[in-house]
């Protein structure tokens, strides 16, 4: 299998990305490297890397997202490869709204399996594709930041950098519609 690789360098770290030519089949930190080898070689044993330029035009949305379009990533294609019972978790991440987060609980919930919150932390950590399968938005019981393969600086940043954006893009769009209004008012 042949997948084509680039690299992009964020404000929290290299990001390393692969592509089938379809879609995105993994994204993780530099220093994950080998984490991100491993997961790529068990769904795919006879796997070759490619460097390639932006495939997928991931850098684009990458540094969107960066810049603070907190939604940038809710269109990327993935091929993330997993069980039926992972997929359904992984899809169901995606539904986690930008600058908010679930506990496991609440995520084994919401896919109707009220009692495989821990099911649920494993498949989270077996995410092949950090940030555009925000498994970053996922907590602990108690709200306590756990596990993330990206390490928990990182999901300390993603969290914090979606809800200052949110804020911030709010707020400019409060301010628009105040304009508006006293447009509105000014022309009678």
């Amino acid at each position: 299998m042949l997948l084509h690789y680039d690299e992009f360098a964020s404000p929290i770290g290299r990001i390393l990305f692969a592509s089938d030519g379809e879609a995105i089949c993994a994204l993780d930190f530099e220093n994950y490297r080998e984490r991100m080898k491993h997961l790529l070689g068990r769904r795919f044993p006879r796997l070759v890397f490619q460097r390639h330029s932006d495939p997928q035009n991931l850098k684009d949305r990458l540094q969107s997202y960066f810049d603070g379009d907190i939604f940038a990533m809710e269109v990327v294609p993935v091929n993330t490869g997993g069980s039926a019972f992972q997929e359904e978790v992984w899809k169901t991440l995606r539904t986690i709204p930008a600058a908010e987060t679930w506990t496991y609980g609440q995520l084994a919930n919401r896919i109707g399996r009220p009692q495989a919150a821990r099911a649920v932390g494993r498949a989270n950590s077996l995410n092949p594709v950090a940030i555009i399968v925000p498994c970053h938005r996922v907590i602990g019981a108690s709200s306590a930041l756990t596990g993330y393969a990206g390490g928990l600086e990182r999901k300390r940043w993603l969290l914090d950098h979606e809800q200052a954006a949110l804020a911030h893009n709010g707020a400019a769009r409060f301010v628009l519609n105040d304009a508006v209004v006293a447009a509105k008012a000014s022309s009678r």
